[in-house]
């Protein structure tokens, strides 16, 4: 193994790092397409989601604590399963997650400037990178400012949300009318109940998450909300796994649909273990920071869908193309609307940063065994830090917004984080009580819901992924059959 990386960070930079990662562009847009998939039942889809974050957060904590090194599950699968899961977990990780690097950068670009938003993701990874070759603690200190301006964010649009006037059940109408230009809660949700059967793809009790949907409520509708349709261009890639997966029923299945769209939203607690070498009495520091984080999002993330649905309802909220936005302007707080997109930017760069971390991480972890270029294990010898690693995930991540279309990543990439969580349980599930197992229930509930979420993801993503994963073990079967595997 090369030189072990400076264990600099407290539990506090951890969490930050985990809410960096968690509260992300995410909770701006994965409220749409989720309410479109689950319709009423949001909170039971986003309790589900919470379930499987549980599951797949106390496997990870139980064993980064046995395994402080950097790597995450990559380290976990290949010590407890064999080199070849821990390979194919990092694998997908590596690939998938460097995509929603490039994603993640085109988000931040969309909200900041819609015209310019691939020079701007450019810039963004570039300074995003060279923050990361000067120290984790730079990042990290950038990540605390950025997480507190997002909370802050959120806890405005919760307040407002919460304080507004509820909105009546969908096709009820409301007393009045309203007047051009000015339209309420109330107006804009029994409009989305009298037009919703002309949606394309629509059934009789589930709109569909399309663009004449949202026409229908831009500016040239009859029941307008202001700077609708604007955000258009800026809606992120979650919005484009709905389209793909189709209106559903509402039932069963669409609550599943919108757990796994949630769960992707908040699934960043694996680049807290991913800098498990860096993290100061990691066996105590980083479960409880795993902990903390998925505890403080689950409460963020739940107060913002009571606030949304309290506001808009479930069928405005489905077809929104700016949900947060669309719940201060019809609370009456439309003043707030650019900084909420702030926000979003914000949010969305902070999640880059704590991505580009936790890539650059497990890429050192699989130089060190050779299953990447072994001269990406190299460590700063003043800095300690895996300046060779961080600086080819830059470089990556920019070839990719420079040359590849984009539009697929977010699919590839949450079919990528069920895998690989799916791997981190099953290696939980060979703990034994004095490594610190936990309940075998939790990794086996882990498990099954991984892929039971797999399945609702659109097939594209599914047939991509398998595909990924069949290159990766072709890759692996070439390599390791002209070298002996490493123990």
């Amino acid at each position: 193994m090369s030189e072990g990386l400076a264990r600099r960070l407290g539990t506090g930079d951890a969490v930050v790092v985990g809410l960096s990662a968690m509260i992300g562009a995410g909770v701006f847009a994965a409220f749409a397409p989720a309410a479109a998939a689950a319709g009423p039942w949001l909170l039971p889809a986003l309790a589900l989601a919470a379930v499987v974050a549980y599951c797949n957060a106390t496997s990870s904590a139980r064993l980064a604590a046995l395994y402080p090194e950097s790597g995450g599950t990559y380290v976990y699968g290949r010590r407890r399963l064999g080199p070849l899961w821990g390979y194919l977990a990092g694998w997908g990780f590596t690939v998938g997650k460097t995509a929603s690097c490039a994603a993640m950068a085109l988000t931040f670009g969309a909200y900041v400037a819609p015209a310019f938003a691939r020079p701007l993701a450019v810039g963004a990874v570039v300074g995003v990178t060279v923050l990361n070759v000067y120290g984790v603690r730079r990042s990290t200190a950038a990540a605390r400012v950025m997480v507190a301006f997002v909370l802050a964010v959120l806890a405005a649009v919760i307040a407002t949300g919460l304080l507004a006037t509820p909105a009546p059940t969908a096709g009820t109408p409301t007393a009045g009318t309203p007047t051009a230009g000015t339209p309420t809660a109330g107006t804009a949700t029994a409009a989305l109940g009298q037009t919703r059967h002309a949606v394309p793809g629509a059934s009789a009790g589930m709109p569909g998450v399309s663009r004449g949907a949202v026409d229908d409520l831009g500016e040239g509708g009859p029941y307008p909300i202001p700077g609708l349709r604007e955000h258009l261009p800026s809606v992120p890639a979650f919005v484009t796994v709905a389209e793909e997966t189709g209106p559903s029923d509402t039932g069963l299945w669409g609550v599943l649909q919108g757990a796994g769209l949630l769960f992707f939203a908040f699934a960043g607690y694996a680049r807290i273990a991913t800098l498990g070498e860096e993290v100061r009495d990691p066996a105590r520091a980083i479960p409880r920071a795993i902990g903390i984080a998925l505890g403080i999002t689950l409460v963020v993330y739940t107060l913002v869908a009571v606030a949304a649905l309290r506001v808009l309802g479930w069928p405005l909220l489905a077809v929104s193309a700016a949900p947060l936005d669309d719940v201060v302007t019809a609370a009456g707080f439309g003043w707030l609307r650019p900084v909420v997109t702030a926000g979003a930017a914000v949010a969305a760069l902070g999640a880059l940063l704590a991505l580009v971390l936790g890539v650059s991480r497990t890429v050192l972890a699989m130089a060190r065994e050779r299953d990447l270029p072994h001269a990406l294990s190299a460590v700063h010898p003043a800095r300690r830090e895996p300046r060779r690693a961080e600086l080819a995930v830059g470089v990556a991540v920019v070839a990719l917004l420079l040359v590849a279309d984009l539009r697929g990543a977010i699919g590839f990439s949450s079919f990528g984080v069920l895998v690989y969580y799916a791997i981190a349980n099953a290696a939980a599930l060979t703990l034994t009580r004095e490594e610190g197992a936990p309940p075998r229930v939790v990794p086996v509930a882990g498990v099954v819901l991984c892929l039971v979420l797999a399945a609702t993801l659109p097939w594209a993503s599914v047939v991509g992924g398998l595909a990924v994963f069949a290159v990766g073990a072709l890759v692996w079967a070439v390599v390791h059959r002209r070298r002996p595997a490493r123990p």
